[in-house]
């Protein structure tokens, strides 16, 4: 991607300010709105003014976040020492000045992010926001049954949410009523001075934005939560800081039992007390960010109940809060702007070109409809179930759908007036488009060969992963390697190219890397699928797989398997404890297998989860 290419100016126009207003005996809380797209707007009496303030700050809070690492600002520390005569003259301070305020200016004009979006759906007012540093995805929507008197003009637009509204909001009394007055700008408190700006935001930003939404039509393990689990975790995290890594939350789901959440690396067991788990198998899946959950520690009071949706390793995880009037759903993607090595996992997101002309019709028919489910959608359009999810999920990355979690439904809403270019966000920088063109992706033919050496599973560290590329833009060949700790973080990278030999990793990876796991994770997926058929279990003949349950005082039990030719090995026992051993010799590789396979078809019934999935 050029450098002209880089961002997308985006315009907006706020002919009313966003305020609160307050009287002797009511308070209007007023939202402006962007002139510059078509109206929209809503005007009703909120019901439930405590849970509407908490909701929206909670939102509010999302898209300020940013936990990208901030340089200290010594300035200050650099005068006093001047004042007591150190060694810090002034050429040294104007030098750090200078440095600072360049710094400044560049954090500044990366942080540059959308304003909130904001959607009037004929059964319920949306408000959508990214964090500025490109890792949480928050949705609130408000359910027709909060408001009282509702009056409403549908669509989506952008909404101003300046530092004043959320003081204001923040301070805001419940005890009396409270109007919601988005667009018609008729209260006396928001009639302040037009402004109109122009963001040029980036469109790595605008990608992970679709991108997550895109990852919502997916299917997912989903699991449920009581509020006082949800709690639980918080307060966990609230009391105790890790300071070594992995800092994980472990989902153990067994069909027939309750969601167990594992904090790491304490090893703090968290029983759930909602409903029991009804996936087909038992499972064990890492999410990350999860320092990002303590946004919702203000709305906590109001939710009814939780719903977490599980992708697998390297994706979003969703949970959506239950808001009995409403619902709050929050995507984490456990990493800040977009880390390379997501890409891996992001890639399985791009649907096949095919897709467009029925994503076009199932488009218009949603905006004729209105909100539909998967089910109808397929009944409608008289395709398969896997071409209309594929179609869906383009019309996400197009900005022109969302899928709505908490109601099972996809939803036309607009982004922007036009859908976004998908060539614009295919990928995330120049480097990650050779690594793809190396790979043979798109349109191109393959401009090298990219293969996979060696691949060392490190106990309790991580996967090292060594291979060779060859790049026929550059005429050589290069030899990549780097270690995938549990977090999913890269370490002890090399590579020979110029772009590495000069920056290392402070630029990020080189096209060789980002292909190298690219090829890695491809593997992976394609050894999982064909571990699932008859034909795959025949190529595997030597393995070692291990398998965890725990009881009712929380003690782990385990079991490992090892296949070796026609030698099947078990060792169980409890964790702490030395355990039995037993090897069982067979005539032939065949018998091996179908015992070995036999005795994980048998241990996943008794409730025992797959360990080696949890760190996939």
């Amino acid at each position: 991607m050029s450098a002209s290419q880089a961002s997308r100016a985006v315009s907006v126009r706020y002919a009313n300010r966003s305020g609160v207003g307050s009287t002797s005996d009511r308070a209007t809380v007023g939202l402006g709105l962007d002139d510059a797209r078509p109206a929209v707007g809503v005007r009703a009496r909120v019901r439930r003014p405590g849970l509407f303030r908490d909701a929206v700050m909670t939102a509010i809070a999302v898209q300020g976040s940013d936990l990208r690492h901030k340089s200290k600002d010594r300035t200050a520390y650099l005068a006093y020492l001047m004042k007591q005569g150190k060694k810090a003259t002034a050429a040294i301070w104007e030098a750090q000045k200078a440095f600072l305020d360049e710094s400044l200016a560049v954090d500044e004009k990366k942080s540059t992010v959308l304003d909130a979006l904001f959607t009037v759906h004929p059964d319920e007012v949306s408000l959508e926001v990214f964090s500025q540093d490109e890792s949480s995805y928050a949705r609130l929507a408000l359910h027709n049954e909060l408001f009282e008197g509702r009056e409403a003009l549908h669509g989506s637009t952008f909404v101003d949410l300046n530092a004043d509204l959320v003081g204001a909001l923040d301070r805001m009394r419940t005890y009396l009523p409270v109007h919601l007055d988005a667009g018609t700008a008729r209260g006396a408190s928001v009639k302040l001075p037009e402004e109109s700006r122009t963001a040029d935001v980036p469109w790595s930003w605008i990608r992970g934005f679709l991108q997550v939404q895109s990852a919502a039509t997916l299917p997912a393990a989903t699991c449920e939560l009581a509020p006082v689990d949800l709690y639980n975790v918080l307060f966990a995290l609230r009391s105790r800081r890790a300071k070594k890594s992995p800092r994980a939350l472990r989902f153990e789901l067994v069909p027939g039992a309750p969601p167990r959440i594992v904090l790491e690396p304490w090893e703090i067991v968290l029983e759930g007390h909602g409903p029991v788990y009804k996936g087909p198998t038992p499972r064990v899946i890492r999410t990350f960010g999860r320092q990002r959950l303590m946004a919702l520690m203000r709305v906590l009071p109001h939710v009814k109940g939780v719903k977490v949706q599980l992708l697998g390793a390297g994706l979003p995880v969703f949970w959506t809060l239950d808001l009995g009037v409403g619902s709050l759903t929050m995507a984490l993607t456990g990493w800040t702007e977009s880390g390379w090595s997501s890409a891996a996992s992001f890639d399985a997101l791009t649907p096949p070109r095919e897709a467009a002309g029925l994503a076009d019709a199932l488009h218009q028919r949603l905006r004729a409809q209105g909100p539909m489910t998967l089910d109808a959608l397929v009944k409608a359009s008289n395709a398969s179930a896997v071409d209309v999810r594929a179609a869906m999920q383009l019309e996400s990355l197009r900005g022109s759908v969302l899928y709505d979690l908490a109601r099972g439904v996809y939803r036309p809403r607009e982004l922007f007036p036009e859908a976004v270019d998908a060539s614009m966000i295919r990928y995330g920088n120049a480097r990650e488009e050779r690594a793809h063109r190396l790979l043979g992706d798109g349109e191109r033919t393959p401009s090298g060969e990219v293969c996979l050496t060696k691949i060392h599973e490190i106990m309790g560290e991580g996967v090292e992963i060594h291979g060779e590329v060859i790049d026929n833009e550059a005429h050589r060949g290069f030899a990549p390697s780097f270690t995938i700790d549990l977090e999913g973080r890269a370490t002890n990278a090399a590579c020979g190219c110029p772009a590495f030999r000069r920056a290392g990793m402070r630029e990020g990876p080189c096209e060789h890397m980002i292909a190298l796991r690219l090829a890695f994770a491809r593997r992976r997926a394609e050894e999982e699928r064909m571990r699932q058929t008859p034909e795959g279990r025949k190529l595997i003949r030597a393995e070692t797989r291990t398998f965890v349950r725990r009881d009712a005082q929380g003690r782990e039990q385990v079991y490992r398997l090892s296949l070796d030719a026609r030698v099947v090995r078990v060792k169980w026992g409890a964790r702490s404890e030395e355990g039995r051993e037993q090897s069982l010799w067979f005539d032939g590789d065949r018998e091996a297998r179908e015992a070995y396979f036999g005795r994980i078809e048998a241990l996943a019934n008794e409730g025992f989860i797959d360990a080696e999935s949890a760190y996939a």
